[in-house]
C-alpha cells in the first residue's frame, strides 16, 4: 500500500505538518505521555475481572475475527501448540495474499500452495480437502481475489472447533478479559488535552485532543446536548467495528453540556480539498490516483454493508485522508429519528448517514420519497 502511494505521489499533510499547526510535537507520542494517567492503564489482577466471562461475549467471531487484541491473543495460542501452528500460520498468509499487490499475488499463492497444501510440507493442514486443493492449484494462475476464499472458511472452521474450545479454558481468555476490563472503565475529559478547533457544524465543533495516558493525537467531536434534544437526533457511531477505511472511534465521554466523540485523526484533509484546491488550474486527479481511492472507499461501503449498515452520505468532503494518503469514510451528522414530513417512523431525510436496512416482518416501516 506504501508503495502504491509513493508511487502515485499523493500530497498528504504529515503529522509534523499538522502539530506544526496545532502547536505541539506530536512525532513521539511516547515522550508526552503523561505518567500520572499512563499509570492507570495497568491490567488488573485476573480474580478482578473473572465475572466479565459471564457477560462478555466470547463466541469465536466476536473475540477473534472482530477484535484486534482476541485475534492476536487467539494467534498467540496456536503458535504455542505445535499441532495448530499450520493453520495459524495458513490463516495469516492467506490474508496477507488478500491484502497484496496484484504483482505479488502469484508468488504468494505458490508459497501458500506449497506450504500447508503438500502432504510432505512442514506445515500440512490435513483438514483441507482434496476438492479445496485442486480447484485452488486450477485457479493459481488467475490469481483472483477469491482463490483461498474456500481455504480460508474451512480453516475457520477447524479454528472454531477443537482449538478454540481449548483457548477458552487458557490463561489467553483471562488476559482478554483483562483487557476487556480495562476497555470498559469510564474516562472524562480530564484524560484528554483540547488543543484548537478544527472545524465547526451544527451541532458542535471538533477539536484536537491528546490523549494524555498514550500521548496519541484524536479528533475529538463535541456535540452539544441542549441542540441534539431539540432536533431529536440519535447519534450513531462504529464503537465495536474495526472496519478498513472508516474513521473509528478510539473513546466516548460525556460532560454537563456536551457528547464528545474522540476519533482518529485524518491529517491529510478531504477530497474535496484535493480535488478543487490543491490545484486550482488543474482540478481533478489523475486516472491512476483516482482509482485508487475510489477502490478504497469501496472497500470501506463493502465493510459497512457487511455489517449491515448502508452510507447515505457519500461525497469528496466525507471522505478524509489519513497520514500515508488512505482515504476513510467519516460521519458527518447525527441521526434525526423520523421525519415531520412522513411520520415518527420514517427513516429519511439529510440528518441519516448510516442506516440499518429494514427487515422484511417491519411492513409498518417507512420511507420517504426524498433522496
Amino acid at each position: 500500500m506504501s508503495d502504491l502511494i509513493e508511487r502515485l505521489q499523493l500530497p498528504v499533510l504529515g503529522s509534523h505538518t499538522l502539530s506544526r499547526a496545532l502547536g505541539i510535537d506530536g512525532s513521539n507520542p511516547a515522550a508526552a505521555r503523561d505518567k500520572k494517567y499512563h499509570s492507570r492503564l495497568k491490567l488488573p489482577h485476573i480474580t478482578v475481572c473473572e465475572g466479565l466471562a459471564e457477560t462478555v461475549d466470547l463466541s469465536f467471531e466476536s473475540v477473534c475475527v472482530d477484535q484486534p487484541i482476541g485475534k492476536r491473543l487467539f494467534r498467540e495460542f496456536l503458535n504455542a501448540n505445535k499441532e495448530y501452528n499450520g493453520a495459524s500460520r495458513l490463516w495469516r498468509d492467506i490474508e496477507d495474499y488478500d491484502m497484496a499487490e496484484d504483482s505479488e499475488r502469484a508468488k504468494k499463492a505458490s508459497k501458500i500452495i506449497q506450504r500447508y497444501m503438500d502432504a510432505a510440507a512442514k506445515h500440512y493442514c490435513p483438514f483441507l480437502s482434496e476438492d479445496i486443493v485442486a480447484k485452488v492449484k486450477e485457479g493459481q494462475e488467475t490469481v483472483g481475489d477469491d482463490l483461498f476464499a474456500a481455504a480460508l472458511a474451512t480453516t475457520l472452521d477447524f479454528l472454531r472447533e477443537a482449538p478454540y474450545t481449548f483457548f477458552l479454558e487458557s490463561m489467553y481468555v483471562k488476559r482478554f478479559l483483562q483487557w476487556k476490563w480495562l476497555e470498559m472503565q469510564p474516562m472524562d475529559a480530564d484524560w484528554f488535552q483540547d488543543f484548537r478547533v478544527l472545524g465547526k457544524g451544527g451541532f458542535g465543533e471538533v477539536s484536537a485532543c491528546q490523549m494524555k495516558a498514550t500521548g496519541k493525537l484524536y479528533a475529538c467531536k463535541k456535540l452539544n446536548k441542549k441542540r441534539l434534544k431539540k432536533r431529536k437526533a440519535a447519534f450513531s457511531v462504529f464503537l465495536h467495528f474495526l472496519l478498513r477505511f472508516i474513521v473509528s472511534l478510539a473513546y466516548a465521554f460525556q460532560t454537563k453540556d456536551e457528547l464528545c466523540l474522540v476519533m482518529t485523526i485524518m491529517n491529510g484533509g478531504d477530497l474535496k480539498y484535493h480535488i478543487y484546491l490543491v490545484d486550482e488550474n488543474n482540478p481533478g486527479f489523475e486516472e491512476p490516483r483516482a482509482c485508487f481511492y475510489i477502490a478504497q472507499i469501496i472497500q470501506g461501503m463493502e465493510h459497512l454493508h457487511q455489517k449491515r449498515i448502508v452510507y447515505r452520505d457519500l461525497k469528496p468532503e466525507n471522505v478524509l485522508l489519513d497520514n500515508d494518503g488512505n482515504d476513510h469514510l467519516k460521519r458527518k451528522k447525527p441521526l434525526n429519528q423520523g421525519c415531520p414530513k412522513c411520520g415518527p417512523r420514517a427513516i429519511c431525510g439529510p440528518w441519516w448517514d448510516f442506516l440499518r436496512p429494514v427487515t422484511s416482518n417491519e411492513e409498518s416501516e417507512d420511507f420517504c420519497p426524498r433522496p
